[in-house]
């Protein structure tokens, strides 16, 4: 669920921890490192002439697999293994691009949006029996069972799927939920309403199918090990025991499309140390290494850096009411103030160092595009940017509409050092350039952060998103009035309009719904200045110049090794 998945992201980006590594949707996509600059970039695919003879990709991750049950993962590792070793009815491609996979072409949709008709591939699960229809409906139907305790089935299908929502509390029977098997080789989807990003979701890591006999066979074992699993993707999950801290992904002989696949092997360690990271990275026993806060300046210019920008954003929220009695913040002047009040430039040039940009907006640049390949952020650009005079002007005002001369505020921040060092540079900022202004900062461990922001007990809170589908309302509907994540008495009618219409009345006029997701930002971050943007955040790994076409992705699995290669190395 996004709130699981908020905190979950916290924790591990202020330590700027490299394996939730994503870039842009519409950006360069393959981690090739470039000679001059150390940025991604994309090659052309080389002949397989040139590859070398072993073709073993050898990786670190930063925590151990949690699940591999599909139904009940929720964290970054056990979605990016998924990806590389299943496969829904879509796949992100190359270009993150959402393109049919498990289903053979784009489905037939109805005239009014709401009912999907799948003609699935002749593919087999690694067993050799056929990936089928009733697949999807029975791992779909598993998610949305409330006994099955789903953290994101729920979350993605409830207003999606039809009738999920009510199977999701209980109200009526998962048999309901809006997904039949007319046949073996077709599936058709029903749902609750008009979803433009639809096609996205099927490459979610949750729409991914499961073979009843099977899942039914294992009962409790399954997805407990290598053994109790079953793959349809680019590779097979091995050496895995269910908690141990290595494991190996081999090529799938049974994937449809198993020509693409070059590498033989890939082969994983849990490394959760960034030091020993480097040293293996370093003596040649890895082929890739996470970089984060001293490492990643350390290494800045090395010419086998590569920089990865992801589709998440990081701002400030300005609580309103705290203990049932407003805050200074509910004043639009002094939240305005605030907003222009801070260098971002300086804090991912300095604090940061690891090219991350300046996130004067809520939706990231280089993650969502219209039907002509235009990104979204290009329509309201910047707001908000930083201003020392303009939000000198603003403090004064509402200094004055509050009547007093003085306000302490205090911000909520984690306990790690680099989390520290933000919200110092932050604090001088502030204090610096707003007289009167005393925030005080509070560094508490992760769970006590939890606790605090549930009770909606703070002022400023650092907090941040990344997207779970590829589309502006991933970000956007968090501040609807009443929303899980809006703990902040935020409450603005025309924005819950607007975001209202996007949803429903002009699902189906893209050109509308663009306009409408744009005010609403605009409403947001510069007319109500509700949050305020602090950086979109970039990753830094070392990898070896002989790997070739990892392909990073925006949401759902982080990487695809489906198309990597190594070559150069021998």
């Amino acid at each position: 669920m996004k709130n699981s998945k908020l905190f979950w992201l916290l924790g591990l980006v202020l330590v700027l921890s490299a394996f939730l590594a994503a870039c842009g949707g519409g950006g360069e996509t393959t981690t090739e490192p470039s000679e001059t600059d150390g940025n991604t970039e994309k090659t052309d695919e080389k002949a397989s002439g040139d590859l070398d003879s072993v073709q073993e990709l050898n990786l670190m991750e930063t925590a151990e697999i949690p699940t591999m049950d599909s139904a009940l993962a929720e964290d970054a590792v056990a979605f990016n293994i998924m990806n590389n070793v299943n496969e829904g009815l879509y796949r992100l491609n190359q270009e993150n691009i959402a393109e049919p996979a498990m289903a053979e072409s784009e489905p037939e949709i109805s005239e009014d949006g709401l009912t999907y008709t799948f003609k699935l591939r002749d593919a087999n699960w690694s067993d050799g029996t056929p990936v089928t229809a009733q697949d999807f409906v029975f791992s779909w139907q598993r998610a949305v069972d409330p006994a099955t305790g789903s953290p994101y089935g729920p979350y993605m299908m409830a207003g999606t799927i039809k009738n999920a929502a009510a199977i999701a509390e209980g109200k009526m029977d998962k048999a309901e939920l809006g997904v039949e098997a007319k046949d073996e080789k077709t599936l058709v989807v029903t749902l609750e309403r008009p979803v433009p990003y639809f096609m996205s979701l099927m490459a979610f890591g949750t729409f991914l199918p499961q073979k009843e006999a099977f899942v039914t066979e294992k009962g409790k074992a399954y997805a407990s090990n290598s053994d109790n699993l079953l793959y349809n993707g680019p590779f097979v999950l091995t050496n895995w025991d269910g908690t141990g801290l290595t494991w190996s992904m081999e090529k799938n002989p049974e994937y449809w499309d198993a020509e693409t696949v070059k590498l033989d092997k890939v082969n994983v360690d849990v490394v959760k140390e960034a030091g020993t990271g480097l040293n293996l990275y370093d003596s040649g026993e890895k082929d890739r290494a996470g970089l984060s806060g001293e490492y990643a300046m350390q290494h800045a210019d090395n010419p086998e850096a590569v920089r990865e920008l992801e589709p998440t954003v990081f701002y400030l929220k300005f609580n309103q009411e705290r203990n049932g009695e407003k805050t200074p913040l509910a004043n639009e002047n002094i939240r305005k103030a605030i907003s222009l009040a801070y260098n971002k430039q300086d804090l991912v040039d300095v604090v940061l160092a690891n090219g991350s940009l300046p996130a004067d907006f809520l939706v990231p640049t280089e993650f969502s595009f219209d039907e002509e390949k235009k990104d979204f952020r290009e329509v309201n650009g910047k707001m908000n940017e930083f201003n020392a005079e303009e939000a000198k002007k603003y403090w004064e005002t509402g200094l004055k509409e509050l009547g007093v001369t003085e306000v302490t505020l205090e911000m909520l921040g984690g306990d790690t050092e680099l989390s520290k060092k933000m919200d110092e540079y932050l604090k001088s900022q502030l204090e610096g350039n707003l007289e009167g202004l005393t925030i005080e900062l509070k560094a508490v461990p992760f769970a006590v952060r939890l606790e605090l922001d549930e009770k909606q007990d703070y002022d400023i809170q650092n907090s941040g998103w990344g997207p779970d589908y590829q589309d502006p309302m991933t970000f956007l509907d968090l501040f609807v009035t009443g929303s899980a994540q809006n703990k902040m008495s935020y409450s603005n009618p025309e924005f819950d309009k607007l975001i209202e219409q996007a949803k429903g009345e002009l699902a189906l006029d893209p050109a509308a719904r663009w306009e409408a997701m744009a005010k609403a930002e605009k409403i947001l971050i510069e007319e109500d200045a509700t949050i305020s943007g602090i950086f979109q955040r970039s990753v830094m790994s070392l990898q070896k110049p002989y790997v070739h076409d990892i392909v990073v992705h925006p949401f759902g699995g982080d990487y695809s090794y489906k198309w990597a290669y190594i070559s150069g190395k021998e």
